[in-house]
């Protein structure tokens, strides 16, 4: 099994205690994930997230339905957390976010490794387009959300 790695950062011109909630907030992944995604938050309720919090999702991917589960399994606040797949279309997700204070603002970094099914050729024509496309979307959607021209 092949694994990926996709790394991408973004400044914000906010202070990361400000930011840091806005990603500790599981219902956040809905404002900033495209639509085309039609992505859910299933778990009902207030979300507490710590390590070993699992949150369910529903999302599609070109147009199937796919659930999917991930568990918090590091929560340092308001430093980094990671959450991993326990259940979805990926063979391994594991999604690191880091925040730094960074010139009066906050440089929030994003690693992933990830295994696809169909291995290297499926993610060269498929998954890794997808994924950066996904990522562009929301560092976009998190300009405007926090106002940065």
């Amino acid at each position: 099994m092949t694994t990926h790695v996709y790394e991408t950062e973004l400044w914000l011109p906010v202070p990361r205690e400000k930011v840091f909630p806005f990603f500790a907030d599981a219902r956040n992944l809905e404002i900033i994930t495209p639509p085309w995604l039609k992505f859910t938050v299933l778990t009902p309720g207030q979300i507490e997230m710590r390590v070993g919090a699992m949150i369910d999702y529903q999302l599609r991917l070109h147009g199937l339905p796919v659930r999917w589960r991930t568990e918090i399994t590091g929560w340092e606040p308001p430093l980094s957390f990671c959450d991993e797949q326990r259940r979805g279309p990926y063979h391994r997700w594991s999604h690191t976010h880091t925040f730094v204070e960074q010139a009066g603002g906050t440089r929030c970094q994003d690693r992933v490794l990830y295994a696809v099914p169909g291995g290297a050729l499926v993610n060269y024509f498929f998954v890794r387009h997808d994924v950066k496309k996904i990522f562009d979307y929301r560092a976009d959607a998190l300009k405007k959300h926090f106002a940065v021209n």
